[in-house]
């Protein structure tokens, strides 16, 4: 396939895509904005129409996010997806925990290693990366412990500690929220798309009552005679 096939294929794709938007516009109209999927096709699709000069260049280099409408596309991602940002709250809570962890080691890493070794502990912030690449298992041993333990030999009192915390724990609870959350997704019984039905169909039947309602009151109905006994 060459060069031009594939400009052919991108602006096909394009095109099918406006077309999907279209439709749904003119379908569902000032409900169309009610749904965060919908926002994020019609962003999607409409950075892939900005100019390719000039200083919207760079913007145009984002028609790879089309890609990401697989999100929107495949059923199995956008539950990922949902799961993700419905984990986001408790999430913040243990990057603030790592956050506090983080300062507090960094400091001590700086004030018990920086004079020997200053590459990766003499500053705060070469502090913080050395540890993060610690907490990552990533050449943590023969890299960084052990020639610190060549001059610290009771340094491994502090990385040991430091890695089951950070490694071993803080890292694993990210998983343990995720892997709650999409639980707890699946357990609901009714999904994102279920809802707005749901929330659709509540609102024709209150108008189907109102329009009977008014039935009513135009043409009311008299109670037959009651017969004396």
């Amino acid at each position: 396939m060459n060069k031009d096939d594939l400009i052919a294929l991108d602006r096909t794709c394009l095109v099918v895509f406006l077309v999907e938007i279209g439709i749904k516009l003119a379908a569902y109209r000032g409900h169309f904005w009610r749904s965060g999927w919908n926002i994020f096709d019609f962003l999607v699709v409409g950075i892939a129409l900005v100019p390719g000069a000039g200083v919207w260049a760079v913007l145009r280099s984002l028609r790879v996010l089309r890609v990401l409408r697989l999100l929107t596309v495949i059923p199995a991602l956008r539950k990922v997806v949902a799961a993700f940002l419905h984990a986001i709250p408790g999430l913040l809570g243990v990057v603030a925990v790592m956050g506090i962890f983080f300062y507090t080691a960094g400091v001590l890493a700086t004030r018990l290693f920086g004079a020997a070794f200053t590459e990766w502990f003499g500053t705060l912030g070469a502090s913080l990366y050395s540890l993060f690449q610690i907490m990552t298992l990533e050449s943590w041993s023969m890299g960084i412990v052990r020639p610190v333990m060549e001059t610290h030999p009771w340094a491994w009192a502090f990385f040991i500690p430091f890695i089951i915390i950070a490694t071993f724990t803080i890292l694993n609870l990210f998983i343990g929220i995720i892997v709650s959350t999409m639980q707890e997704l699946a357990l609901m019984p009714e999904t994102a798309d279920t809802a707005d039905q749901t929330r659709e169909l509540l609102e024709r039947i209150e108008s189907d009552i109102r329009s009977l309602r008014q039935q009513l009151d135009r043409n009311p109905s008299t109670s037959p005679p009651l017969q004396g006994g």
